[in-house]
């Protein structure tokens, strides 16, 4: 276990439920109902991560999560980045949100609510921000609808 996540675990007992270390850089995963607990600590010292550049999300429809949030850190006194990982479930798929540690989830919660249909509790105004508000269904969901219009140029080069 690296020195963050053993941090980590140490002061959110039974949080870390995974650690990647792949080109570099560190990916800790934590359990959903730690989340804010780890990202609170995380934010202060020693670990200062103060900055969330990102939160994004991945569906996998085949893996019981199904939608892994992702949220990108960086620590502006040490200039760590840290990846942090939480299942949202798959039914109804729902993590805490962070917006009170890192104001700057507002936005990208938002984003990831829209895109995917995550819902994050506790978010100050969970409302569309890419699609129109009356738009059906999550268009970046593996299951969403393929339409569109036929295409008419097959045989170009």
């Amino acid at each position: 276990m690296s020195e963050v996540a053993a941090t980590i675990e140490a002061a959110v007992r039974g949080s870390v439920t995974e650690e990647v270390l792949h080109a570099g850089e560190l990916t800790i995963g934590v359990a959903k109902e730690r989340l804010l607990e780890v990202a609170r600590f995380l934010k202060g010292p020693p670990l200062s991560f103060a900055l969330l550049s990102d939160v994004t999300c991945a569906d996998f429809p085949e893996r019981p999560g199904r939608f892994r949030v992702a949220y990108h850190l960086l620590s502006l006194a040490s200039g760590n980045r840290l990846r942090l990982r939480v299942w949202a479930g798959a039914d109804a798929p729902e993590v805490e949100s962070v917006t009170s540690v890192w104001p700057t989830a507002n936005w990208h919660e938002r984003e990831v609510y829209d895109l995917f249909g995550v819902r994050f509790r506790n978010h100050p105004d969970l409302t569309r921000i890419m699609m129109p508000l009356d738009w059906e269904g999550h268009p970046l969901r593996r299951d969403y609808p393929l339409g569109g219009e036929e295409v008419q140029f097959t045989d170009a080069v």
